[in-house]
């Protein structure tokens, strides 16, 4: 009897093996989603849909003496306002004579609206109604975080910032537009989508038709593929940033994003030489702050005092202005750098003589020779539109402004 208790009470046999094994499974299962869910809040951004600029994050935290340090101040233009928007809050300025040529700037990728000044002043005091702002996620403008940095983004930026003016400036012939390198890509788009809007469009070493083949197959990988974590894109975005901006090396010195990504994973890969070849998608930002210096050029150039001011300010973004990197990040993906061929060749349709491109000797990223070959056909060839190549690099616009300007007095026929 107490044997067949014995056996009616015991467990059976392997049953403590099975609840072990499920025990082990179980806690298996959840340590490595929990380990999934910390990778990828880890190497994913935050999604917000709106990260706050640094007019309202840093500058109030700073002393006096700390603001009047900053590279890139508040009140660098007068007329400033600050437009709330739903994708958040853009700096705006607008000063010059009411009844004068209303003319709109566009800045580049990396800098602010600061970089066009040295055209932008001189431009007022002969009598235009001038107006610039700080593109979305740059400057003192926020950084829309939701949605791509597209044509389409920075035309209902246009709009938006048009809008919130107490002139008009949209009607039939409302406004010239002047656009460089990004801004002018997106210039282009622009007066392509509302050609009457447009009376006349200056392009400063447009993006738009970049060849894509200019950039490294490597860097185009880690940009465009996806297969990068977006946290360690940006980390190494932001390292690669500040290395050339700040030591402003040659472009075949320069070790790229896709160098650092590639010599992790095998530190002498083919990649790794074949950015040296190539431009690096972060040249766009480099080479508007700063003129490239070739290793061997021992005589060339000190920055100029403005450069140093423009490299201090994109520093200065980099630490500041928390959406700075993820809009650039995402203005090399979606922005107007390459393949707009389709708005390009719909500008040929405007009248001749109020179209101009002024292209730069020494630009290694807006290259005049490619630019001669594949833009200016779309445009309607050289009796549609006014072409000029001018001494300088690609940050032209502050190097050479004086040059810049006499083709903009030429163009428009001011004194």
């Amino acid at each position: 009897m107490e044997a067949a208790a014995s056996m009616c009470l015991g467990p059976p046999t392997g049953s403590g093996a099975g609840v072990g094994s499920t025990a082990v499974i179980a806690t298996t299962v959840v340590t490595t989603v929990a380990l999934i869910s910390l990778a990828r809040r880890t190497l994913r951004p935050e999604k917000r849909a709106v990260i706050p600029g640094p007019l309202t994050t840093t500058l109030p935290k700073l002393s006096d003496a700390a603001r009047s340090e900053i590279p890139y101040q508040p009140d660098t233009f007068p007329g400033a306002r600050d437009v709330v928007t739903p994708y958040g809050n853009i700096r705006v300025y607008e000063f010059g004579p009411e009844d004068g040529r209303k003319v709109l700037f566009l800045h580049g990728i990396s800098t602010s609206c600061m970089t066009l000044k040295s055209i932008a002043m001189p431009l007022a005091e002969k009598g235009c109604r001038v107006m610039l702002f700080d593109l979305f996620g740059r400057g003192f403008t926020d950084a829309p975080a939701d949605v791509p940095y597209d044509t389409r983004l920075f035309v209902t930026q246009i709009l938006l910032v048009l809008a919130s003016s107490s002139l008009p400036w949209t009607g039939d012939n409302g406004l010239s537009i002047i656009g460089y390198s990004l801004g002018g890509g997106i210039a282009a788009n622009f007066a392509a989508t509302f050609p009457h809007m447009v009376e006349s469009l200056v392009l400063l070493a447009p993006s738009g038709l970049i060849r894509p083949e200019n950039f490294g197959r490597a860097s185009r990988l880690v940009f465009m593929s996806g297969l990068v974590p977006e946290r360690l894109l940006a980390w190494l975005t932001k390292r690669r940033l500040r290395h050339p901006i700040a030591s402003s090396v040659s472009k075949k010195v320069r070790k790229s994003v896709s160098d650092a990504t590639a010599a992790a994973a095998a530190p002498q890969t083919p990649l790794h030489s074949e950015a040296k070849r190539k431009e690096d998608y972060v040249d766009v930002a480099v080479q508007e702050a700063v003129d490239p210096v070739e290793e061997e050029d021992v005589a060339a150039a000190p920055p100029t005092p403005f450069e140093r001011q423009v490299l201090s300010y994109v520093h200065w973004a980099l630490d500041l202005h928390h959406g700075f990197v993820q809009a650039f990040m995402s203005t090399i993906r979606h922005g107007p750098l390459m393949e707009q061929h389709a708005y390009w060749r719909q500008l040929a349709r405007r009248k001749p003589g109020t179209t101009a491109v002024v292209l730069a000797r020494d630009d290694s990223l807006i290259q005049k020779d490619d630019y001669a070959e594949d833009a200016l056909p779309l445009l309607g060839g050289g009796d549609n539109v006014f072409w000029r190549v001018v001494p300088g690099s690609h940050n032209f616009p502050f190097t050479h402004a004086a040059e810049a300007l006499e083709q903009i007095y030429e163009f428009w026929g001011m004194e």
